[in-house]
């Protein structure tokens, strides 16, 4: 499982990592905020955000992050007990806040509770899955390694199933906030296509386009 962890003391962020990958957890670790915020989509299963961290604050990461991933649980750590901030923390949609100074231990068992996945498979029929920690689609039987681009793109199909995604949305997110022309967007779901051999994928006239599974 993947972690992405925010921590500004340079101290509390080696023991964390340290801790956290002796229990075979792969974590990258961040002590700028811009440079976790530039890479939250890299595949993660959980985040660790500390929130006055150089920069971006852990609160805008957050509300970044719960604009495409609705289940990933999130985990504050953070030195302040203001009741506001805290408050914010949940109503943008942490998981859980673990207040300054802390043991290591409590860490562990929170991420042990709310950061196990099952796996790293997403299935979207019977026959095919997207493997999520090696960015390969599997479409009955026949392996595809997606790049970048086309790995976003999957992710966010396959957060927002059955969903419209608008030209914009899929801009925003496959691009990071870059400026993508429509051709741009349309080459990059005429190659997706014909990786999933042009199933799965349909156009939304004039809006964008939905990945529709049962």
């Amino acid at each position: 499982m993947n972690i992405l962890l925010l921590e500004d003391n340079k101290k509390l962020n080696q023991t964390i990592t340290k801790r956290l990958k002796l229990k075979g957890y792969k974590i990258d670790a961040y002590l700028d905020g811009n440079e976790a915020y530039n890479n939250i989509t890299e595949g993660y299963s959980c985040f660790i955000l500390d929130i006055n961290v150089p920069n971006v604050d852990g609160i805008k990461i957050l509300k970044k992050i719960r604009e495409f991933y609705e289940e990933v649980p999130v985990i504050i750590i953070s030195a302040s007990t203001e009741l506001e901030v805290i408050k914010q923390s949940y109503d943008f949609g942490c998981n859980d806040y673990l207040k300054k100074p802390f043991f290591i231990d409590e860490l562990e068992i929170k991420v042990e509770k709310l950061c196990k996945i099952k796996n790293d498979f997403i299935f979207f029929d019977d026959n095919s899955y997207f493997d999520y920690k090696s960015s390969i689609v599997v479409l009955e039987g026949v392996e595809q390694r997606l790049t970048k681009k086309e790995r976003l793109l999957m992710n966010l199909f396959l957060t927002k199933r059955n969903q419209v995604l608008s030209y914009d949305t899929i801009q925003n997110y496959v691009w990071e906030g870059s400026f993508a022309s429509l051709e741009s967007i349309r080459s990059l779901i005429r190659r997706l296509r014909k990786v999933l051999s042009n199933k799965y994928i349909e156009t939304v006239v004039d809006t964008g386009y939905i990945f529709k599974t049962t």
